[in-house]
């Protein structure tokens, strides 16, 4: 059984002091009494009270002062204060500073329990809105935590399934490349070297990564190529020539419904196309062209000039970058020029060094 609602009358009229205390004992409250402000401050600092029933006008300290002083110490007791008609104004204020009600005198014991038991109400309220919101607060905080740990688990999730994805992709370029050049990490390497220049003319994500896949994909068509024409020693013939351009059409087939790939499946489509419109399969002209195949074109010129390959040594820099300066608007976009130009030949070095290191630890970690 819950103890009974503990209440300090304080008021220096000893009958009114025992009115009240027999009046609210009466009713099943535990009561007790102080004659003046200074009294009642000590038993609130001492025993703390559910509600305070004080006078006003008092000496020594004036039941205006007591409330501002329960306040400070215990702000969730209830205090109600006792007036005389001519002091309703100052009990108002009181209520301005925190009071809950006030009672004139002279008053009836009803009124005084009526006046009690909503103030008493009040605070069971207020105490069981804050308990809600301490409660509801502390669900809310344990939800979000369970949120965040399912996020960084879908965020690593997805990470994984990225890198799952990378690592595939870079598997079929690798593989696609020993059917078509004798150039180790051809298709990497162009693919890092697409990612550079896009990355200079402010391209990010996700389209950077759409670009970089779609260069690494680019020649993924030339699997419906015979090995007859794609390894052929020797120049194609008309037929063939028909027949090998056909692979950015069949690379686009190949990837369709694949929805990681949308993307980079317009620059697999467009790869051959060239600035002026002399290109295949499609003569696209100018911005007609994804970015991502504009900007390929000029760094598959680059990796192709400064490659060995079976019929020639690898060229310099500087005769890759005169050849593509010299092709800018008509089979460049001299946009992407401008920006290629401005990657120092150090750069495409070091990107070539990382790709070679990146091959190394991957067949080394095979073995």
């Amino acid at each position: 059984m819950p103890e009974p609602t503990h209440i300090l009358i304080v008021d220096d009229d000893r009958a009114i002091r025992d009115l009240l205390n027999e009046g609210l004992s009466d009713s099943g409250y535990r009561c007790d009494t102080a004659c003046d402000g200074i009294e009642g401050l000590k038993k609130v600092q001492t025993n703390g009270f559910e509600l305070v029933v004080s006078d006003i006008d008092m000496p020594e300290m004036d039941g205006v002062h007591l409330l501002q002083e329960i306040k400070k110490i215990r702000p969730d007791t209830e205090i109600i204060m006792l007036t005389g008609i001519v002091d309703v104004e100052t009990a108002i204020q009181s209520m301005r500073l925190g009071a809950c009600d006030y009672l004139t005198k002279p008053f009836n014991l009803a009124e005084v329990r009526i006046t009690v038991e909503r103030a008493l109400e009040k605070q069971r309220l207020l105490r069981e809105n804050r308990e809600y919101q301490r409660t509801l607060e502390i669900k809310v905080a344990a939800r979000t935590a369970e949120l965040l740990g399912k996020k960084r688990e879908v965020e690593e999730l997805l990470s994984r399934l990225q890198s799952s994805y990378q690592t595939t992709l870079e598997a079929l370029a690798s593989a696609l490349d020993t059917r078509d050049t004798e150039t180790l990490g051809h298709s990497l390497r162009v693919a890092s070297y697409t990612v550079a220049v896009a990355r200079r003319m402010g391209v990010g994500e996700p389209d950077l990564t759409d670009i970089y896949r779609g260069a690494l994909l680019h020649d993924v068509g030339k699997i419906g190529v015979p090995d007859a024409i794609l390894r052929k020693p020797g120049k194609l013939t008309p037929e063939e020539w028909v027949e090998m351009r056909r692979h950015p059409e069949i690379g686009h087939r190949i990837l369709q419904g694949i929805k990681f790939l949308e993307g980079a499946r317009e620059i697999v489509l467009s790869h051959q196309e060239t600035y002026d419109g002399s290109g295949y399969p499609r003569g696209l002209k100018g911005k007609e062209i994804p970015l991502g195949a504009r900007i390929f074109a000029v760094v598959d010129t680059l990796g192709a000039m400064t490659s060995d390959r079976p019929y020639r040594k690898a060229l310099p820099y500087e005769a890759a970058r005169a050849e593509i300066l010299k092709y800018s608007g008509t089979q460049f976009d001299p946009d992407v020029v401008e920006a290629f130009l401005h990657i120092r030949d150090g750069e495409w070095n070091e990107i070539q060094r990382r790709v070679m290191q990146d091959i190394l630890v991957r067949g080394q970690s095979r073995l």
